[in-house]
């Protein structure tokens, strides 16, 4: 017993120093770097959110961050592209990209990523990384250690109990809520991703096999799973706001819709996003949040690093910090951000568990047992197909 007591502390001995001496190295070379964060800038709540981060990174670790606000993560990715065209291998002006699904699928085949880089972070610890686990998975993509994640998301509708009694149960009720409440639902334009979740949460249900979702999409799979969604949308769309005819430009658009009564239903990929918007005014107190039975698309966001990032070593500084329990924490407040932490409990120690037991609620803040089982994204390539094909149906 004792010998192996002695082997326990050799092995600690050797192996715990080279990790420190690996990430200190990280921390050294990134101390007084600039990090130029390219991410969505559509919700403000989350822009300070980044911004705090931005004074934590600093404050602990001399690194800052340079907000650079998209409408749009393909404008990041453009840009990526465009510097290895023009020979820019390094020295690169994005450093952190927050990246999703297709986005993230295309850096990935064309080699436009710095990594293998979340196993050197000391704080994934604090992260289920196994094979199939949600942090392990980007729209069924594996991450392998390409990106890091940073918070969860989930597909909700939110609707004024005031004016709804009972919200559509399934994706298919729509039809017939629609039909008894005309002009009352509409959802984005596809060519925002809520708009095009929309359709995906549709077909999830209506497919008649879901499985073959998880897959690279074909002309043959297209053709037959997809063949109900649009049996399914020519019966709800012309009991939609203006007939289905018009759409607001994103969720923002929509929401402002609900709150002034133009229509009784809205959605947001954040189950959190109704309380706070209630807090802030922008919909009535009576808003609450539901999901179809069966659960609905959830995916965890992530933060990637480009190959030729200037400041690769910041990155990974901030990269590791929105994973600090503290900081993801901060993140799950409703009264900061509100978005579902990464992390997992059964990995967390005694004191960080109690941060995260003693956030605040709120009426129209649902639990996690509230919000139904966490349904796949289905491979990135079909909502291309499908996003296209929309556009191709009911546009001129």
């Amino acid at each position: 017993m004792r010998f192996a007591l002695i082997l326990t502390v050799i092995a600690s001995l050797f192996a715990r120093p080279a990790l420190a001496d690996d990430w200190q190295e990280v921390l050294d070379a990134a101390r007084g770097q600039t990090v130029y964060w390219n991410a969505w800038g559509g919700d403000e709540r989350t822009n300070a959110f980044i911004d705090w981060v931005g004074r934590e990174a600093e404050r602990r670790h001399g690194v800052r961050i340079n907000h650079v606000r998209l409408s749009d993560t393909a404008e990041a990715v453009t840009r990526v592209i465009s510097e290895r065209a023009a020979g820019r291998d390094s020295g690169g002006s994005v450093d952190l990209i927050w990246i999703n699904g297709p986005n993230f699928l295309a850096m990935k085949e064309q080699e436009l990523l710095f990594g293998p880089f979340v196993e050197r972070l000391p704080n994934a610890r604090f992260v289920d990384l196994s094979p199939g686990a949600p942090a392990a998975l980007d729209f069924t993509v594996p991450v392998e250690g390409m990106e890091s994640p940073w918070r969860l998301a989930k597909f909700v509708f939110n609707y004024d109990s005031a004016r709804v009694e009972a919200p559509p149960a399934t994706m298919r009720d729509f039809v017939a809520w629609a039909e008894a409440n005309p002009g009352r639902f509409t959802h984005p334009d596809p060519s925002n991703f809520m708009g095009a979740t929309f359709l995906k949460q549709a077909l999830i249900e209506l497919a008649p096999d879901r499985d073959v979702l998880l897959e690279p999409v074909s002309d043959e799979s297209f053709a037959a799973q997809v063949a109900p969604l649009w049996e399914w949308y020519d019966a709800l769309r012309p009991n939609m706001w203006r007939g289905g005819t018009a759409f607001p430009e994103n969720q923002s658009v929509q929401q402002q819709l609900m709150n002034d009564g133009e229509v009784d239903i809205a959605m947001s990929f954040d189950p959190a996003s109704t309380a706070a918007a209630i807090a802030q005014g922008l919909l009535p107190e009576s808003a609450r949040v539901f999901v179809p039975e069966g659960g609905t698309i959830g995916n965890v966001s992530f933060v990637a690093i480009p190959y030729n990032a200037a400041h690769a070593e910041g990155a990974m500084v901030v990269a590791n910090l929105l994973l600090d329990p503290e900081v993801q924490a901060r993140m799950q407040n409703i009264e900061v951000l509100g978005s579902f932490s990464v992390l997992d409990p059964a990995r967390l120690d005694a004191a960080a568990q109690a941060r995260f037991d003693a956030l605040p609620s709120a009426p129209a803040l649902p639990g996690l047992d509230e919000l139904g089982p966490t349904l796949p994204e289905p491979h990135a390539s079909w909502m291309t197909r499908l996003t296209e094909e929309w556009a191709r149906r009911y546009t001129r």
